[in-house]
């Protein structure tokens, strides 16, 4: 099959959840004996050089870029809060991008034509128009249930009115683009139940993130002791949501009760509040070169997440470099887990230092809960696995939309 991938971000480097997801198709497409061709938006919160990205990867899918600017425009964000309409996807909207599309449409024929999220829909239209090939919906999260939970956590009354448009009129628009997909790839089966539940027509079908699996031992790095860790964009409003209540709720109970544990935050756009930060047993590290060697390097993972959708690649990455993780029930959604098992739920802030004290001070269960994580996605989040059903996918849908 020839599948063309039109992506929000670029998928390379795929160091954070969207790039590494994208990536993961891609790649997991191509090894598959498919043609693969990728579009992709740069722009100021996510650009990727042309240059930085290897030879053989932009060999193999002919990556294009087109630049749009996303910031956030006062007057623009007021226009759509007044009429009710979503601001979030009308940036997504570029004329240059269009026409850039309309070029690779014009001269090529793909069978599959997959966006990645939500905000890549303005361009149905001229998909439409232009080719034959079935139209996939790549759902990493439900859009709108991100910002529903960021507005019901609001303190502010100011702020809680705007979230409240936001995620309302995200809804809105999301529902009403559901009939407009020949098929939805959600992330995790509760996301793809949503879909289902909404009824718009389209084959919908659930399939996770994934990684290579090998029987390579995992490559050891010195670990540092006491430390526990959390890694995540910090330019993600979830992330830096939850780390503010983590820092304030939970970590003084922590130190209060074993002051040798250090916490070593990390993550691309590191925002200045945190990075001026001066909290006693906080060590700010910023973007690092390897997640996975910075990950071996630390003992206990937190991912303290109290909004979002989708899954937690950055939890599935955790997991694959064999570390106990504590979450919340938000930030282990679409994972099988058992909680004590391969993954600790924290249920509140005195329940998460518990879990915490419990992990860093037993080595023997630490590094069980870190085995029993890697038992897991070898069973459930095996990368060739899940590309041989997302083709069987892509077929179904091509079927039923040629009516064979």
């Amino acid at each position: 099959m020839k599948i063309l991938l039109l992506c929000n971000k670029s998928p390379w480097p795929p160091r954070e959840g969207g790039p590494m997801a994208m990536h993961m198709i891609i790649s997991g497409l191509i090894s598959a004996g498919h043609e693969v061709k990728v579009l992709a938006i740069n722009s100021n919160k996510f650009f990727t050089s042309v240059e930085s990205i290897p030879t053989d990867f932009r060999r193999d899918t002919g990556i294009e870029f087109e630049y749009i600017d996303l910031s956030i425009k006062p007057l623009q964000a007021l226009k759509h809060f007044i009429l009710g309409t979503s601001y979030h996807v009308e940036r997504f909207i570029s004329e240059n991008f269009q026409a850039r599309l309309r070029k690779i449409l014009s001269e090529n024929s793909f069978d599959i034509i997959q966006l990645e999220t939500l905000f890549m829909a303005p361009y149905i239209p001229l998909i439409r128009q232009k080719s034959q090939a079935a139209i996939i919906l790549r759902a990493h999260n439900i859009e709108h249930r991100i910002w529903k939970r960021i507005s019901e956590s609001s303190k502010n009354p100011l702020k809680k009115i705007y979230l409240q448009h936001v995620w309302k009129s995200l809804k809105r628009y999301e529902i009403k683009q559901l009939g407009n997909f020949d098929g939805i790839a959600a992330i995790t089966k509760a996301d793809a139940a949503f879909f289902e539940g909404e009824n718009r027509g389209p084959e919908v079908h659930a399939i996770s993130f994934g990684i290579e699996m090998n029987d390579q031992t995992l490559e050891k790095c010195t670990e540092k002791k006491n430390s526990v860790f959390h890694i995540g964009s910090m330019d993600w409003m979830p992330n830096q949501e939850g780390i503010q209540w983590f820092l304030k709720n939970v970590w003084p109970r922590v130190i209060s009760q074993n002051p040798e544990l250090v916490l070593y935050l990390a993550g691309r756009n590191t925002p200045s509040w945190l990075i001026n930060k001066k909290q006693e047993g906080v060590e700010i590290v910023g973007e690092v070169e390897d997640a996975g060697v910075f990950m071996r390097q630390h003992q206990l993972m937190v991912v303290p997440l109290l909004s979002g959708s989708g899954i937690r690649i950055k939890i599935i990455e955790g997991m694959a470099n064999a570390r106990a993780i504590v979450t919340t029930k938000i930030g282990a959604e679409g994972i099988a887990y058992t909680s004590g098992e391969n993954l600790y739920i924290a249920e509140n802030e005195e329940d998460f230092a518990k879990k915490i004290l419990l992990l860093a001070g037993n080595d023997e269960l630490r590094e069980k809960t870190g085995e029993k994580a890697l038992e897991l996605l070898h069973q459930k989040h095996n990368k060739r696995e899940l590309i041989r059903d997302l083709i069987a996918f892509y077929k179904s849908c091509l079927t039923k939309k040629n009516g064979r």
